[in-house]
């Protein structure tokens, strides 16, 4: 396959996302060095900062899983918007690496635009308002790196400071993310830094939700992830 054109409104969305991750880093910076610098109020705003990676991971996780487990190709509006290639993308798992910057982030920039939005409106001045800015930066910070992350994880071969980064484990990693690729393709969904993924399959997070949905819709979980997407 050839490398996907990306469409107009993607391009809009990664120049919003890096204008309001800029004014939200630096609104933020500006509000905490006047109202508080000490140490301990730096280390509230990592540790929401930390929180919201934790979230942006196990949000890659849901929508990975709800694209792989329900609808088909032919579902009204997000089958060949979101499913088709995220289905396609088991039987091609290349394909990816073929897309540019804007095309394998767009979407995923045009996501977090209405939560970067609204964080411009939290008023600096409360005292919970910094770590809650730091939360939503950071969980976007992930939304956007998420596909770029995933895009790294099947590369061929990577520059040192994105080896660091997948070793460390602050970026998916290429051995992590091949279980995924294991037929039927049902486990490690998570795909930002790969971190929830056996916490949630020690609880049975993603069989339960199948079970449950199942149960009160009657759908039946991958019916058509094993069918070649092209066919």
């Amino acid at each position: 396959m050839v490398a996907r054109i990306p469409a107009p409104q993607e391009y809009v969305g990664v120049f919003l996302f890096f204008g309001l991750f800029g004014a939200l880093a630096f609104r933020l910076a500006q509000a905490q060095v006047a109202r508080d610098p000490s140490l301990s109020a730096w280390l509230w705003i990592a540790a929401a900062a930390f929180a919201g990676y934790v979230v942006s991971d196990f949000v890659s996780g849901l929508v990975h899983w709800t694209f792989d487990t329900w609808g088909s190709n032919d579902s009204f509006i997000v089958g060949k918007a979101f499913i088709h290639h995220f289905r396609m993308h088991h039987f091609d798992p290349k394909d990816i690496t073929r897309h540019g910057f804007v095309a394998t982030n767009g979407n995923n920039c045009l996501a977090t635009l209405p939560a970067l939005a609204a964080a411009l409106f939290i008023p600096l001045e409360a005292p919970w308002a910094s770590a809650a800015v730091a939360f939503v930066v950071s969980l976007c910070l992930g939304v956007f790196m998420t596909n770029q992350f995933h895009k790294w994880a099947h590369a061929d071969a990577v520059g040192p400071f994105v080896a660091f980064l997948q070793a460390s484990g602050l970026a998916l990693g290429r051995e992590h993310h091949d279980i995924h690729h294991r037929a039927p393709f049902d486990t490690h969904y998570c795909i930002t830094t790969g971190w929830l993924n056996r916490p949630l399959m020690a609880i049975g997070f993603f069989r339960g939700m199948e079970r449950l949905i199942s149960r009160i819709t009657g759908a039946v979980p991958r019916r058509d992830d094993l069918r070649d997407p092209e066919r």
